[in-house]
């Protein structure tokens, strides 16, 4: 019990677990639909994109969640316009809007003399984490559990049957514009604990995991979000304890989890 407790003693560190936790439950939540709907690539392609807008924040003086936020709203929208110009693709359009925005951020940053003062956008840094900042993502949580629950079953129904949306009138093009807010919120909200590198892992491989243990969308999502929420809890243990860290550890936790269940379904379909 003490080494559970000794980490909870400091209020740093209790403000990074908990900023933990709500990023995987946000990014958790989102998993099963990013896997489903093939939009990994897409959610990549987000966190990378908000660069430029967190580095303009920080030299402009304010907020870098609104300056992520802002540089996320843009690229959605590029990569809406690109894409439905019908003659690209919209993994096209993705690679052009995710290397562009993330050169630009690159180049941003290299023309800052505090450059290390960023090292946290790109890697996270979970003890670093107001009260303030612990404000905003609950509130970014509160509203992607609303909306989820409020459009479950509209976002079921364009993920599994577009043509049947279409045909009861749901718009699928709205309905994954309304996606697409919700995974550049959650994104800029697990930036503060994974960074952007890793931050794609906290979106994509809960929901593959748990894609592997059930079929049902339901049952997915609960999965992912248990499995994320132990990693997060396993990986900050560890990163307290080992000295290394959180964001990798994390990762690297959630990662484990999806190597066991692979194994575990595999020697399932050998047997069965």
């Amino acid at each position: 019990m003490e080494l559970i407790l000794e980490p909870l003693s400091y209020a740093f560190v209790l403000r990074g677990l908990a900023a933990g936790m709500l990023a995987a439950l946000s990014c958790a939540l989102l998993s099963a639909f990013v896997v489903w709907r093939g939009m990994a690539f897409l959610g990549d392609a987000l966190a990378h994109a908000i660069l430029p807008g967190i580095v303009l924040a920080y030299v402009l003086g304010f907020s870098l969640f609104f300056g992520a936020l802002g540089a996320a709203a843009v690229a959605v929208v590029l990569i809406g316009a690109i894409s439905g110009q019908r003659r690209l693709k919209e993994d096209t359009a993705i690679g052009i809007v995710f290397s562009g925005f993330f050169a630009l951020g690159v180049l941003f940053m290299s023309r800052i003399t505090t450059y290390q003062d960023l090292g946290h956008v790109l890697f996270g840094n979970i003890l670093g984490v107001a009260s303030s900042d612990l404000v905003v993502m609950s509130v970014v949580v509160l509203i992607t559990v609303t909306v989820l629950a409020g459009s479950y079953k509209e976002l079921l129904v364009t993920s599994f049957d577009p043509a049947h949306a279409v045909a009861i009138g749901l718009s699928p093009s709205a309905i994954r514009y309304l996606l697409l807010f919700l995974l550049a919120l959650t994104t800029v909200v697990a930036i503060q604990t994974v960074g952007v590198i890793l931050v794609l892992s906290l979106l994509v491989t809960p929901g593959a995991a748990a894609s592997m243990l059930s079929r049902r969308l339901r049952s997915i999502t609960i999965l992912s979000v248990v499995m994320s929420l132990t990693a997060t809890l396993i990986g900050f243990y560890a990163s307290y304890y080992g000295d290394v860290a959180s964001g990798p550890a994390i990762v690297l936790t959630l990662t484990l989890f999806f190597g066991i269940v692979f194994a575990f379904s595999q020697t399932k379909k050998r047997r069965g």
